[in-house]
């Protein structure tokens, strides 16, 4: 059973059609990447199956269960993480509180979960800023602070949105350093990204959508020499 399943899946914004009848499989501890144009519906899938938004059409099943009509916290509690392509860590709030923010509800311990946020910002190399407020941290930093909070839940998926945008060389190499063992360790991946050296290789499988359509979809070679992405992406 795959761990993912988006079955049929469209949505509308008045006149405009977002997503058309998407299908796909996502099996555990893969990292699949979805690519397209501006104004592809890259975004509005990633909110549709994490229940920003209400399918209009078609469902969305996690592990098995139905979860095309919940709302985004019983989706995130049931193992889906995400991260935003505008980063949403609360700016005022030092580094370590802001990975305390999703957690705070459970029945842990407070001083169970500030060493376990201390050992998240270790992992991802911003243990000696745990004090700074978020707000002085760069674009690329704010980003890892961001998958380190979405990792705090301990998620079997989690869904990256343009998680390379805007970042340094160094940090972009840390992060993507970061998902690789993620991965070996056991974590599913969604990544959404217009740096395509970087998704073509980290991804095994790369998923190509234009208008809200899926137009191709496997191995990265595969999906790099497809005529249909080079005409309406690549050869853009």
């Amino acid at each position: 059973m795959a761990l993912l399943s988006v079955e049929e899946l469209s949505k509308r914004f008045g006149g405009v059609v977002a997503v058309n009848n998407l299908s796909f499989d996502l099996e555990e501890r893969e990292i699949l990447g979805i690519i397209g144009p501006n104004g592809a519906g890259k975004t509005t899938l990633l909110n549709l199956i994490n229940g920003i938004y209400r399918a209009d059409a078609g469902q969305v099943y996690f592990r098995g269960e139905r979860i095309t009509y919940l709302r985004p916290y019983q989706i995130a509690r049931r193992g889906i993480g995400r991260t935003f392509q505008i980063t949403t860590v609360f700016r005022k709030m030092p580094v370590v509180e802001n990975l305390l923010v999703p957690v705070l509800t459970r029945r842990e311990k407070k001083g169970e979960l500030v060493e376990r946020a201390v050992k998240m910002l270790e992992f991802v190399g911003l243990d000696e800023l745990k004090h700074e407020y978020a707000e002085n941290l760069s674009g690329g930093q704010k980003i890892i602070l961001e998958l380190a909070r979405a990792l705090m839940g301990d998620p079997p998926l989690l869904m990256l949105d343009e998680p390379f945008a805007g970042v340094h060389p160094v940090l972009k190499s840390r992060l993507i350093g970061y998902i690789r063992e993620l991965n070996e360790r056991g974590k599913t991946f969604i990544l959404i990204s217009h740096d395509i050296p970087s998704i073509m290789g980290l991804c095994e499988r790369v998923m190509v959508i234009n208008v809200g359509e899926k137009i191709a979809e496997g191995k990265p070679s595969d999906v790099r020499s497809h005529s249909g992405v080079i005409e309406s992406y690549l050869g853009v």
